[in-house]
């Protein structure tokens, strides 16, 4: 796909969150807005969930990165993040130690997860940040409430939406790498109407995926070349207020992004291969309320396709012509469905959110060999799976601290399995002292991907991956609010985890059984203290983790014991934000059986922004300052110190 042709021809467009919009976050992603969607898929006072649940406001994600998630991701305590290269690297986010594809990711409630990924995860190197309002992120098993994929939990991506008088917002930033990046948007409301579109698009030379500031790599190969990026997208969202309790929504979303990657292995791992992937959405919602609130009830339908395309290079002896290999793989993934969910309200006896949703995934694999020997195109893949669901939480009040829940669902992989799964959740609020105590238990499950069950490797007979998580924690204000603090101890069993085992007597060397398990647990703490009002705040958020194989006692891939991350936000004046950044991470493999060590790190970065009036702001940050040498995937490269520079206007 060219992608020039592809950016004049791509449409600015929205999503609105089929559950609903929430309120604002705040500047910390340990501090909690009042209002949250995630936890139990009902608009509901952050006070009243059992559940540990952590925001990433659209404030933390304005002064990150402008092509990546990846460092607001790493505010939250409890989540672990590898990056291969550059921006344009496969990007894997593990939650509480469980494997990518067993931490659900929605996008404004709808899942996005790749029907054609051997694992069904999500690559988080094809969201654009200037779409997103804010990230909701539910940690433990929540499969009770959204069925496959949620072990680890869920990740909530919600995007813009418009309210109020017409708004407009443009951001540019350009700088290292022979980066830029702009993103424009248009919010609000008129009468019954409602109204965002964003539009994004971002370049960046990049750097070597492979290789890229590791020395022994660069001594072998000084001339390597630069893998560049390329994104656009954009989001378009109406609603339309009927009266009476009828609201009608409707949203549509795609990016495109375009990025070189290397082989990483042979005679000559910096290759020059490309790949195409196109992350599209779109779905429409009615809501009605009825018997004067006490009952919402809406129905959604949703369309979600990823396509990759991968123009894979490589060479044998030399890199003449008679020596490159050259082929390209598609990968297409289609899928559509629609929810029924209602809420019933009743008063003391507390609210039951119960419904019923059905989907249908199409997965699609197909490769022609380009050189040395042209070969026709062949089908790998061709595999279809329906899944039909029924759930159901039941949330009570005890009094005026006491709020307790209790949920189950039952989801049936047509031709494949059923399995059932539930969640129970308690918080206690003494307000009195500002402190909330919380609990929570359940299990989670994960289909067989159509990948492990149908590809050349698949095994038909594979069972759904489960686990078991318990989490308990305590959220602390303190001295009228200026000290907020959040400590959360959990444990997960992870069992029937899908591996691919070689086998030398296989034609295809092996396939896929349900063979591991594993164990992981630890604790998450946050923090937002007001050191000095108005003047110094500190923001941290530590995870300790140990998470093991359970059949080798050996510690899982990339998952690190301990993580910090610490910020100081430091205003001079009322217009003037300094805030330096500190991400340390301890040791730890690169890949399964304790293979590939990883040296531990620290990297410092440096924000700041400057407020020339109510409309115009400009800014500047620093990355990796100091010069840190780390790998977060073995021998794949990482930014050396960088520096970005833009501004902001709204009016």
């Amino acid at each position: 796909m060219n992608f020039r042709n592809y950016a004049a021809g791509t449409a600015a467009c929205l999503v609105l969150s089929p559950f609903c919009g929430a309120a604002n976050a705040q500047s910390a992603s340990q501090t909690l807005p009042d209002l949250v969607v995630t936890a139990d898929r009902t608009p509901e006072p952050i006070s009243s969930t059992g559940s540990d649940i952590s925001v990433i406001s659209g404030e933390t994600l304005s002064t990150s990165s402008s092509t990546s998630v990846i460092d607001a991701l790493r505010t939250v305590p409890g989540l672990s993040l590898t990056q291969a290269g550059g921006p344009a690297g496969t990007t894997g986010v593990m939650l509480r130690g469980a494997n990518t594809g067993q931490t659900l990711v929605l996008i404004d409630g709808i899942r996005v997860m790749d029907p054609t990924g051997t694992a069904g995860d999500f690559n988080f190197a094809m969201l654009a940040p200037g779409m997103i309002d804010r990230i909701e992120v539910l940690k433990g098993p929540q499969s009770a409430l959204y069925g496959s994929d949620a072990m680890g939990g869920v990740i909530n991506i919600i995007t813009k939406k418009g309210t109020g008088p017409a708004q407009f917002n443009l951001r540019t930033e350009a700088g290292s790498y022979g980066t830029i990046s702009t993103t424009a948007s248009m919010a609000g409301s008129t009468g019954p109407w409602s109204y965002a579109f964003t539009g994004t698009a971002a370049h960046s030379d990049g750097f070597s995926s492979y290789g890229y500031r590791v020395p022994a790599i660069q001594a072998q190969f000084p001339h390597l070349e630069r893998d560049p990026f390329n994104r656009i997208g954009g989001s378009a969202r109406i609603g339309y207020d009927a009266g009476d309790g009828v609201r009608f929504d409707a949203g549509i979303s795609s990016t495109f992004t375009k990025g070189g990657y290397d082989a990483g292995f042979g005679l000559f791992p910096d290759t020059p291969s490309t790949s195409d992937q196109l992350l599209r959405q779109v779905w429409a919602k009615a809501t009605i309320d009825s018997l004067g609130g006490m009952l919402t009830q809406s129905i959604s339908t949703f369309a979600t396709q990823t396509v990759r395309s991968f123009n894979d290079i490589s060479y044998g002896a030399d890199q003449t012509p008679a020596n490159t290999f050259q082929s390209i793989t598609d990968y297409i993934g289609n899928s559509v469905g629609a929810e029924y969910q209602g809420t019933l309200r009743m008063g003391q006896a507390g609210s039951v959110t119960y419904g019923a949703r059905t989907q249908h995934e199409t997965a699609g694999l197909a490769s022609t060999d380009i050189s040395p020997f042209p070969s026709p195109r062949m089908s790998q893949l061709e595999a279809k799976q329906d899944t039909n669901s029924v759930f159901a939480l039941w949330k009570l009040p005890v009094g005026d601290r006491l709020t307790l829940s209790l949920g189950g669902r039952v989801d049936d992989v047509l031709d494949v399995s059923t399995f059932s799964t539930w969640r129970a959740t308690a918080a206690y609020n003494i307000t009195e002292t500002g402190t909330k105590l919380r609990a929570s238990a359940g299990t989670g499950a994960k289909a067989p991907s159509l990948y492990q069950l149908y590809s050349p490797y698949g095994n038909t007979s594979l069972k759904p991956e489960e686990s078991i998580g318990y989490d308990a924690g305590i959220d602390q204000s303190l001295f009228n609010g200026r000290v907020t603090l959040s400590l959360t101890g959990f444990y997960n069993k992870f069992d029937n985890m899908i591996d691919f085992v070689y086998e030398p007597n296989d034609v295809f060397g092996g396939h896929y059984i349900n063979v591991a398990r594993a164990e992981t647990y630890g604790l998450e703490v946050g923090g937002n203290v007001d050191l000095l009002p108005g003047l110094l705040r500190l923001k941290t958020a530590y995870t300790y983790l140990r998470a093991y194989d359970l059949n080798s006692g050996l510690l899982l891939a990339r998952r690190p014991e301990h993580t910090a991350q610490f910020a100081l936000s430091y205003t001079p004046t009322p217009d003037w934000l300094i805030e330096p950044r500190i991400l340390t991470m301890s040791s730890r493999y690169s890949s399964a059986n304790e293979v590939g060590p990883l040296a531990a790190y620290t990297r410092v970065d440096l924000y700041t922004e400057y407020k020339i009036d109510k409309n115009w702001k400009v800014f500047a940050r620093g990355e990796n300052i100091f010069n840190e040498h780390y790998q977060e995937v073995l021998n794949y490269g990482t930014t050396g110190p960088a520096v970005y520079g833009g501004f902001n206007a709204t009016w």
